[in-house]
């Protein structure tokens, strides 16, 4: 039972969803804190650490929560520096290689799509505390969107070669967005509990938003067709191994060292 609602849910189920989405944002952010000195432009290195740090930031709300609620004693660090690759929940997506500018912001585009989306409907969860660390972090999120959103806009109808970029992008990475609406028991239970929303549900909305972004970049939206998934369920890619070792590398070499 849920020590923050009065609704009876399976713990299991709950560390299940707060793993997925703290998950979802600790991957990316380490994925993005790898363009730190490479970017582009100096305006976009900026731009692009404080989104990691955003996203890291939101790892500890989410990944604290789950520590709390399996009750094993176990810190958002012990989480995120102290579990091996299958027992991380983040989908697919978000451990897609960086690739160039484009690929990096289509990713995130298409990832703040959905994560705006999920924290908007969170924000009525049953859940107080829930509910307050989506109020919390929603802005945040909110200005992710509207900057990758205005990005690929200007990209996908810029120059020939901006447009190619942006077009192979959306091409690479459409079959890894479908896994964030891909339910399971676990969402149900939330669902029936008021809690958190089943992914399926947010599908549509999400298919506006992206549909109208793509429009204005004259970029064309691939069909829906095979989808990759599995990282829900702790498959993940051949990326994850590599980027476990780099966040991982200090903790694990030099276990319990603090500054």
């Amino acid at each position: 039972m849920s020590a923050i609602s009065n609704t009876t849910v399976s713990p299991t189920a709950l560390f299940e969803f707060l793993t997925r989405i703290g998950d979802n944002t600790l991957i990316l952010g380490h994925r993005v804190s790898e363009w730190c000195g490479h970017a582009p432009a100096l305006e976009e290195d900026i731009a692009l650490s404080n989104t990691a740090l955003d996203l890291i930031g939101q790892t500890q709300l989410w990944l604290g929560l789950a520590g709390e609620i399996e009750g094993r004693g176990r810190s958002a660090d012990n989480l995120a520096y102290l579990r091996d690759t299958r027992d991380f929940r983040n989908v697919l997506l978000v451990e897609r290689p960086n690739g160039d500018f484009a690929k990096t912001l289509m990713r995130q585009f298409l990832f703040d799509a959905w994560h705006f989306l999920t924290l908007k409907a969170l924000c009525a969860s049953t859940d107080k505390r829930i509910a307050d660390i989506a109020e919390k972090t929603s802005k945040e999120v909110a200005y992710h969107l509207d900057r990758s959103r205005d990005l690929i806009i200007r990209l996908g109808d810029g120059t020939a070669e901006s447009h190619r970029r942006m077009q192979e992008a959306l091409d690479d990475l459409w079959a890894y967005t479908g896994e964030l609406f891909v339910g399971d028991a676990s969402d149900a239970e939330l669902a029936a509990a008021g809690i958190a929303p089943e992914p399926e549900s947010l599908k549509a909305a999400w298919d506006e938003l992206v549909d109208d972004a793509l429009s204005e970049a004259t970029l064309k939206k691939p069909a829906d067709g095979f989808m990759h998934k599995g990282g829900k369920r702790g498959v993940h890619t051949e990326h994850m191994g590599f980027i476990l070792a780099e966040l991982q590398f200090l903790q694990r070499a030099y276990p319990g060292a603090n500054w």
